[in-house]
């Protein structure tokens, strides 16, 4: 399978959103890999776990919920779950008036804050997400609330030595439907080494083979992106 990769910004309110998008017309879904920075730190261990989910079949669009400007000026906006969640919904949207991800089922895996962010999501529509991925975070921020009213299969990734194991258990036991733990070698999942992260990544793309729905419509020969005129495509790899 042939990956088409390229460059995106999603409209959110009043910014726009940088991620990555891979795509290819034969995947099996799309998941979306969401952190609340922008730095390169997080750029390159959404890269890392990107390849890995695109090696079990699905299209990535690695998304990042603030600016680079939130990022440095504002220490409070990462813990805006609300925020974080809407601009996660905004993405959604974009993605229902592209049609060719609109048909594909969809995953959301999360780290930081932007773990809360899927769960708030996820619990505001429950129809549209097929499975969920916690590598650690902070879901508890979503609230007991949303958690307690999760319907998707919900999988939260945590290291063995991580110190916040009590509070995500707290979490992860309000969780009503499908969920699971599974413990990582290491510490905070943030600060794993390369081979303990790609380790997590393999149990995320475990679950979402075993949970994420099959895609129902037809696969088709080719494909086009409503994108900004400075995001074009760049050709077939061949």
């Amino acid at each position: 399978m042939k990956l088409r990769t390229t460059p995106i910004s999603i409209p959110a309110e009043s910014i726009w959103l940088d991620g990555t998008l891979s795509h290819a017309p034969d995947v099996r879904g799309l998941v979306l890999i969401l952190q609340p920075g922008a730095n390169p730190i997080v750029h390159k261990r959404q890269a890392l776990i990107a390849g890995v989910v695109q090696d079990a079949g699905f299209a990535t669009l690695s998304l990042d919920l603030m600016t680079r400007h939130e990022e440095l000026h504002d220490q409070d906006a990462s813990f805006n779950v609300t925020r974080l969640a809407e601009r996660l919904l905004a993405a959604n949207d974009w993605i229902e008036h592209q049609p060719p991800l609109e048909a594909l089922p969809i995953g959301l895996l999360a780290f930081g804050t932007a773990s809360a962010a899927i769960v708030r999501a996820a619990a505001k529509k429950p129809d549209r997400f097929g499975a969920l991925a916690c590598l650690a975070g902070r879901p508890d921020l979503a609230g007991a609330g949303p958690l307690r009213s999760l319907q998707a299969p919900t999988l939260f990734v945590v290291g063995r030595e991580d110190p916040g194991t009590a509070i995500l258990r707290q979490a992860f036991d309000m969780i009503p439907g499908d969920h699971e733990w599974r413990a990582a070698n290491g510490g905070e999942i943030e600060h794993l080494a390369p081979e303990n992260l790609r380790q997590s990544a393999g149990l995320v793309a475990d679950w979402m083979l075993r949970k994420m729905p099959p895609r129902q419509d037809q696969v088709p020969d080719e494909f086009e992106f409503d994108l900004p005129e400075d995001h074009a495509l760049p050709p077939e790899e061949t």
